[in-house]
């Protein structure tokens, strides 16, 4: 599962990049109950969704040539530069090239061997994100990819990652977590993207935020703009699921998890 104690090869944070920041802090806002914190002037518009305080997400304003709205999840790495390179190595790109951000810490973005965009983060001031698995903010990840097994191999060589095969009736679903941990620390899954029910037409990352109530969420996402992907769809012993564009078509999913065993 998700924690802040964060490991190499862990998701440690999650941003936006949207045409218009304003009514992606209202849209969000609204949702669930996130508020904007501008950073820096030296930050270039980079700012906070806050959830009662705690820094849920980053965001910022982007232009139509940087490419479409959407979420960026970053991954732990000890070290940028030497991550950036084993993806070059392993068949992927480095899209953005590792960089200083302020005091904060070192990142880059990447792009798997099927194209798929991901960023790096090796954190120096800026540890992570401040909350995760709460109502509101980030509780797992999924990678919709054409090609499961070099997925996997990709992302292990880059990031270490393990598998693991979780059954269920009629089929079998791939988890990922960071190398030498237990099945416990999965933090997200990879699924072949002929089984996407949204039908992409491209490999993709998409994150999940927990929510107490899918059904009012998908409702309330409607009423602030957003449109449905996947209507609200029961997972046995997972949860209640369903996926959501924001107004400018950046895509999410939504989670009211079922509670976990003891």
């Amino acid at each position: 599962m998700l924690t802040t104690r964060y490991v190499t090869g862990a998701p440690n944070w999650l941003d936006l990049g949207t045409p218009d920041i304003d009514g992606a802090s209202s849209f969000y806002g609204g949702l669930f109950g996130w508020q904007f914190r501008p950073g820096p002037p030296e930050a270039g518009g980079y700012g906070f969704f806050q959830l009662d305080g705690k820094t849920a997400a980053g965001g910022m304003r982007t232009a139509p040539e940087q490419g479409p709205p959407s979420w960026t999840v970053y991954f732990q790495t000890p070290d940028a530069d030497a991550t950036a390179k084993a993806a070059e190595q392993a068949h992927g790109t480095v899209l953005m090239r590792p960089m200083d951000v302020l005091d904060e810490g070192r990142m880059a973005i990447l792009a798997d061997r099927a194209g798929v965009s991901f960023g790096i983060w090796q954190p120096a001031a800026t540890k992570g994100l401040d909350v995760v698995r709460d109502q509101g903010s980030l509780c797992w990840l999924e990678l919709y990819t054409p090609d499961l097994p070099a997925a996997a191999g990709f992302y292990n060589t880059v990031l270490g990652w393990e598998t693991s095969a979780v059954t269920f009736p009629g089929g079998a679903y791939t988890t990922v977590h960071p190398a030498g941990t237990e099945m416990d620390a999965m933090f997200g899954g990879i699924v072949p993207l002929e089984d996407d029910p949204t039908e992409a037409e491209t490999g993709r990352w998409l994150p999940y935020f927990e929510v107490p109530d899918t059904d009012a969420t998908v409702t309330r996402a409607r009423e602030l703009g957003g449109t449905v992907r996947l209507p609200a769809t029961d997972l046995k012993d997972v949860g209640r699921i369903a996926e959501l564009a924001d107004p400018y078509g950046a895509r999410f999913a939504v989670i009211k998890s079922v509670p976990r065993q003891s």
